[in-house]
């Protein structure tokens, strides 16, 4: 990891952003995403007593995608088509996966994920990510394939390699490196592990 030029992203972030995410250009920008909204109907959603109830479960990810600025607009429809017509046993499948992410063996869950979004050929990172995401907003991420191979060649994240198939052993990986790169920063550029990727990308593209 390249720690000198994370260094100096920040210098420049803060320099043209004082304050950081406090900043009010930055406040304004934040409020197009309405991160606290979607993280409050996400942890509601995803309370353990709902996953009682598959169909529930669903209805509520894909309200998640659907509602959420980080995913593509011509992934969200694909994914809800998808996820309203899958067979009873598959849907459970998905969502013992997404329970196992949230509070159970995470690795378990998020391979049990991807074998059903692989059989609608939608096993992309922004879908695979993006409920875990507001779950846990200060520990997960969300991946976006331009800003996660951009990140990787930046600040020089040895021993990984981005690959379009989501894998948990990648997930893993980048993640510790996100929280790390997070935890030698000022905490201005943090207020979720969302908003320190978005610094990350808007310091790539100077």
């Amino acid at each position: 990891m390249n720690i000198e030029k994370l260094k100096q992203a920040e210098a420049d972030f803060l320099d043209r952003y004082p304050g950081g995410f406090e900043n009010p250009e930055m406040v304004a920008i934040a409020k197009k995403h309405k991160m606290d909204q979607m993280v409050a109907y996400t942890q509601e959603s995803f309370q353990k007593e709902n996953f009682r109830m598959p169909d529930l479960i669903v209805d509520r990810m894909v309200k998640v995608a659907s509602r959420s600025s980080m995913v593509s607009v011509f992934e969200k429809p694909k994914f809800r088509d998808y996820a309203y017509a899958l067979a009873p046993d598959r849907k459970r499948r998905l969502t013992d996966g997404l329970f196992s992410v949230c509070y159970g063996n995470e690795q378990q869950g998020f391979e049990a994920m991807v074998e059903v979004l692989v059989e609608g050929k939608l096993a992309k990172w922004t879908l695979m990510t993006v409920c875990q995401a507001y779950f846990r907003p200060n520990f997960e991420i969300f991946i976006k394939p331009t800003t996660a191979k951009g990140v990787i060649q930046t600040y020089e994240l040895q021993n990984l390699q981005y690959k379009p198939k989501p894998s948990w052993a990648f997930y893993n990986q980048y993640r510790q490196a996100i929280n790390q790169m997070k935890s030698l920063l000022d905490p201005a550029l943090s207020p979720s592990n969302a908003a320190f990727s978005g610094f990350l990308m808007m310091s790539m593209e100077g």
